[in-house]
């Protein structure tokens, strides 16, 4: 689950993090209230949404006057803001964030996230914070430090203080890094998070250690026990067709290309998705149905993939272990019925009574491909979907 920047803020000011006064504002009026409640000469002007690369792309702009707030705030609510993380189609932009201005002395990047080749949480940092971050860690990856965080022992004061001198933190701002980075270890720990970034921490031409930016993501395996992150979500910002599945306790993932998928199990979707675009095709979601669906759940991930006007066909690929091949079979058949299912669909079907399941999909009198084996499978949808050839 991801939430925006000024939420993130919240968050961190409950464990210590630095952050500057700033304001949300959903129009133009709101936003010059906020700035002038802020106080101050200078302003930044922050469109919301859920995405990085928004100085780049024209969401952010610096203000120097009330009327600058105004127009720059008029400009950036209702744009469709495209960043390198949005992608082409870009993120129409709802409410923007009013924040007073600072003294930067010099930009830093700090960051804690779960390092899967080590298993363990590590702290990273660079001296080269700010918008060009990714080009750092693609062309300079020695500028970026990294710590492994002992799951005993937590961040220690000495890592930070390693970490601080490291990126070149003036001596007499060290200690208040130290505490920065403590606070940003507690929050990401605490919330579960799966990333905490802060892009650009700036030091001040005062000396403070203060959070310019901040992203946070959280493991929504962990959101039963984040209650106040929960009452965060922005539905508006999420793909429709996934807050839907949300409601049936479906794993699904809306991609970009024109296969549907329905399958039981994260690895076995995986694959799928895998080997459809070996054979020259893009698979328009993941979609994992899990061990205990049912002839409803399979119906409804039915009408969720069939709601991408870009599905040309259909592939279910269901091994039966604790799921149950006739069950499936007999949701697969409810669904075409109910949907009126007018793309080609292809069935693979192995385990548990699948013997009973292939007989069930071979007798319901619809136009099902079965498969025999996974490539199998793959050629035949992707034939499918270019007429047969």
């Amino acid at each position: 689950m991801n939430i925006h920047e000024y939420q993130a803020k919240e968050v961190l000011r409950r464990y210590g993090v630095a952050t500057l006064k700033g304001g949300l504002a959903h129009s133009p009026d709101e936003a010059t209230k906020v700035a002038k409640e802020i106080g101050g000469s200078v302003w930044v002007v922050k469109a919301q949404i859920h995405a990085g690369g928004r100085g780049k792309g024209g969401g952010v702009k610096v203000a120097k006057s009330l009327d600058e707030v105004k127009t720059y705030a008029q400009n950036i609510i209702g744009m469709n803001l495209v960043t390198h993380q949005t992608g082409p189609e870009g993120k129409k932009v709802q409410k923007v964030y009013i924040e007073q201005g600072c003294n930067i002395a010099k930009e830093y990047y700090v960051a804690c996230l779960v390092d899967r080749a080590t298993g363990r949480v590590a702290m990273m940092a660079s001296s080269e914070g700010g918008m060009d971050i990714e080009e750092v860690a693609a062309h300079n990856p020695n500028a970026i430090i990294k710590v492994d965080i002992d799951p005993v022992t937590g961040l220690i004061p000495f890592q930070a203080r390693e970490l601080a001198f490291a990126i070149g933190i003036p001596n007499e701002s060290v200690n208040k890094a130290v505490g920065f980075m403590m606070g940003l270890y507690k929050a990401f720990l605490e919330k579960d998070c799966s990333i905490a970034e802060i892009n650009p921490l700036v030091l001040t031409k005062e000396g403070d250690i203060i959070c310019l930016d901040a992203k946070m993501n959280f493991d929504s395996n962990s959101l039963y026990r984040q209650k106040d992150i929960v009452e965060y979500r922005d539905l508006t910002e999420e793909e429709p067709s996934e807050i839907e599945a949300s409601k049936y306790d479906l794993a699904f993932i809306k991609l970009d290309g024109n296969i549907g998928c329905l399958v039981n199990g994260a690895g076995l979707a995986m694959s799928t998705l895998d080997i459809i675009k070996l054979h020259g095709e893009a698979p328009a979601n993941f979609l994992d149905v899990g061990g205990g669906a049912n002839k409803e759940k399979v119906t409804n991930a039915f009408k969720i993939i069939l709601s991408d006007p870009n599905v040309k066909a259909i592939l279910v690929n269901i091994f039966g272990g604790i799921m149950k091949c006739d069950v499936i079979a007999d949701g697969v058949i409810s669904a075409s019925k109910e949907v009126g299912l007018k793309v080609p669909l292809v069935v693979r079907l192995e385990g548990t009574n699948v013997e009973l399941g292939k007989k069930m999909l071979k007798e319901s009198g619809l136009n099902i491909t079965p498969a025999d084996d996974l490539t199998d499978a793959a050629k035949k949808v992707v034939a499918a979907v270019r007429g047969g050839k």
